[in-house]
């Protein structure tokens, strides 16, 4: 008990020191683990260009049309890069600060629910290697941050060989934006503030598209592992990350005294 007492904060909160340490070297350690999950090149290749026949024979095939079109409108495309390369990060970041600050009781499941997730994309990593589609140029696919000279992704460009660039099944862009959504969606108060939450993976999707960074099956991939990690979450910690509020008890009426006869 004392050893549980030392870890939380006088107000309920996990200690903020440790959980910085905690995700500071979760996210080394993913990182590292990550970028060492390179699969053959010719293997992700192949597999990419299987995603893509898939695709094509139930018309799932956007990727190409998306891309080739919004690179036209150049001002549009290289936001698309920098939101590709920065929110991601930042939007995680930023609500898990939030959940911290001000849902205390929901901040160490959603935290959970989030490392399980990240988790379980790093088996999709070993298993899958799989080429983003900005790598079929011979399809047609255009690789947006070279194209535009800009600094959009750490798999692009002179700073490719410091990141895994076959580690696109599941997409954590999805994942992540999910889990980010589904935090602001259930716990925000003000209703703008729940429609741009949940917005904003619809925006992701198309920034992966439109940067060719990942196929439309890789976003699914990264709905499943998301819903796995809820799963996983739920399992370690006996509850769902975000629990209904107990309704208060109904007040029981009062029966008015009679006047006595």
């Amino acid at each position: 008990m004392s050893q549980r007492k030392s870890a939380m904060s006088d107000n309920g909160r996990p200690r903020l020191w440790l959980e910085v340490a905690l995700i500071a070297s979760g996210y080394w350690v993913y990182s590292m683990i990550r970028n060492a999950a390179s699969g053959r090149e010719s293997v992700a290749l192949e597999r990419a260009e299987d995603i893509l026949r898939a695709e094509r024979a139930v018309h799932l095939d956007i990727e190409l049309a998306i891309n080739r079109g919004i690179d036209r409108v150049e001002w549009l495309i290289v936001g698309m890069n920098y939101y590709y390369a920065t929110l991601h990060i930042v939007v995680t970041i930023g609500v898990l600060i939030w959940l911290y600050r001000f849902h205390p009781r929901s901040y160490r499941r959603a935290r959970t629910a989030l490392a399980a997730t990240s988790g379980l994309a790093l088996v999709g990593f070993y298993v899958f290697a799989l080429a983003p589609p900005r790598f079929l140029t011979d399809y047609g696919f255009i690789d947006t941050v070279i194209a535009h000279h800009t600094w959009g992704s750490m798999a692009s460009g002179d700073v490719g060989a410091l990141s895994n660039q076959y580690a696109a099944m599941p997409s954590l862009h999805i994942g992540w934006s999910v889990w980010c959504a589904s935090a602001i969606i259930m716990l925000a108060r003000r209703q703008w503030v729940r429609i741009l939450g949940g917005l904003y993976p619809i925006a992701t999707l198309v920034v992966i598209i439109a940067t060719a960074n990942h196929f439309i099956l890789d976003a699914v991939g990264g709905v499943f592992t998301l819903a796995a990690g809820f799963a996983v979450q739920r399992l370690i910690m006996r509850g769902p990350v975000y629990r209904p509020a107990r309704a208060a008890a109904p007040v029981p009426a009062i029966e008015p005294l009679s006047a006595p006869s």
